[in-house]
């Protein structure tokens, strides 16, 4: 064997090995633990790595503290659930374009517009087959190793959200916390007069001297989710 021949041996088996080490790191949100078994069979005969999560804060301190490639999450999780934690994914810097497939049950979100105002990428409805499964993900991988190619930030997964849009272009030093610098209040939901749960608080503004604060609440009667802006003291429905 030539030393050339020898030499492209070697650089192929360096990039092997490589593949080895860095598998892609999947993480999977669902409070089914079947569900959850049945994607990570699906992802692991794929060669993926796969990182569990059984609720919506689980999987946003898993996701913050180790970004992974791709989110595979349901929309009905406890404690946080998909719409929030698709929400502060997008607005994370550390997850704003890690792509974010929705596998739900609930056939209503078929049409992907509530998912997709708070930054998921696609929808399946289940039941899904995990060849359905697959497909879908490796198109929005492949979606993202192309936008990681390209120098344009046009080229990045978008947000599709009219309303997150300009308040990203637009913040400064945007973070999400339980702990924000202002109380959030107490307040009640419009609908039932339920006193709203508390989840967390945006923190940002136009600029150092302009903070603002947005508290993000729940309705324990599944009313819906609320956001209180402290600036206007107005609260309004998200969900």
């Amino acid at each position: 064997m030539s030393v050339q021949s020898d030499r492209d041996v070697h650089t192929k088996s360096t990039s092997e090995a490589r593949v080895a080490v860095h598998p892609v790191r999947v993480l999977v949100v669902d409070p089914d633990a079947d569900a959850r078994a049945l994607y990570r069979e699906a992802f692991h005969t794929n060669g993926w790595d796969v990182v569990e999560g059984a609720d919506g804060r689980e999987a946003l301190a898993k996701a913050l503290a180790k970004p992974p490639a791709l989110v595979v999450t349901e929309i009905g999780l406890p404690f946080l659930d998909g719409y929030a934690l698709c929400d502060i994914l997008r607005r994370d810097r550390a997850t704003t374009a890690v792509p974010i497939l929705v596998v739900t049950a609930e056939a209503r979100l078929a049409g992907a517009d509530g998912v997709r105002r708070v930054g998921a990428n696609a929808v399946l409805v289940k039941p899904t087959t995990p060849e359905q499964l697959l497909a879908e993900t490796r198109r929005l991988l492949s979606d993202r190793r192309g936008a990681d190619r390209s120098d344009s930030p046009a080229a990045l997964p978008p947000v599709e959200s009219s309303h997150l849009r300009p308040r990203l272009s637009k913040s400064f030093a945007r973070f999400v916390t339980a702990t924000p610098p202002a109380s959030p209040p107490p307040l009640v939901c419009p609908s039932c007069d339920e006193p709203l749960r508390y989840e967390h608080s945006y923190v940002g503004g136009v600029n150092a001297k302009n903070a603002e604060q947005w508290d993000r609440y729940a309705c324990p009667r599944s009313c819906g989710t609320f956001q209180y802006r402290h600036r206007t003291r107005k609260l309004r429905r998200t969900v």
